[in-house]
Parts: structure tokens; C-alpha cells; sequence
């Protein structure tokens, strides 16, 4: 199916998201934080990206503008997986980029159904 890069530093929820993608038949690449994701996506050519807000060394929201303001990345697909569920940071991650925006705690069948819209060819 697709390859899917899980930038997540909280490894029960990175097990999680494994092993339910896993079983849709994903591939999943794991990223423990903003620095190591950027090099993951140079790297690997993920076809999503889902990315948490709170990780080590870069923040979610600098892996977004990251992402979105290089040529080679810009086109990407992100769904921001976080906590962080306030308004402000709902619409900067959406505005900044991102095709989608998932809070804490989460419904797994919610979540891939916005992952399926997101690799859908209309995504």
C-alpha cells in the first residue's frame, strides 16, 4: 500500500499506530524526533507523513514549514497527530500546511479515514 513516516516520540503510541497500519498493509518508518523526520522524508519518500507537535530537537510545527517550504517536500501529504488541540494551533497547522489536523486521543477508525482521504488520488 503506502509508506507512511510516524514522526511520534511516545513509543506506546507509535506501537499503536504500527500495528493497526501494519494491518492495512502499510509500511511505517518511525521518527523519534522533528530532526530525524526531516531526514527520514529526504530519505525514504514517504507518501504521508503523520507528525506529532511535541517532539525533541525540532517541533512538529518546524518539520511542517520545513517540509512545505522545500520543493522536493512541499507536495507531501501531513496530518498533524498531537495533543495540542487548541484552536490557535488547529488553524496554524492547517494554514502552515498540513492537510489535516488529529488530536489526542484519537479514534482509530476516524484517523484512517483521514488517512485514506489524504493518499486518495483527489486527496
Amino acid at each position: 500500500m503506502s509508506r507512511i513516516l510516524v514522526a511520534e516520540d511516545d513509543a506506546y503510541i507509535f506501537r499503536m499506530l504500527e500495528f493497526r497500519l501494519n494491518s492495512l498493509g502499510h509500511e511505517i518508518i518511525h521518527a523519534v524526533d522533528g530532526a530525524e523526520a526531516l531526514e527520514f522524508v529526504a530519505r525514504e519518500n514517504p507518501d504521508l507523513v503523520l507528525l506529532d507537535v511535541m517532539m525533541p530537537i525540532l517541533d512538529g510545527f518546524q518539520v511542517l514549514r520545513r517540509l512545505k517550504s522545500d520543493d522536493e517536500t512541499k507536495d507531501i501529504p501531513v496530518i498533524m497527530l498531537t495533543a495540542k488541540g487548541q484552536e490557535k494551533d488547529i488553524v496554524f497547522g492547517i494554514e502552515t500546511g498540513a492537510v489535516d489536523y488529529v488530536t489526542k486521543p484519537f479514534s482509530f477508525a476516524e484517523l484512517i479515514a483521514r488517512i485514506n482521504r489524504a493518499l486518495s488520488p483527489s486527496g
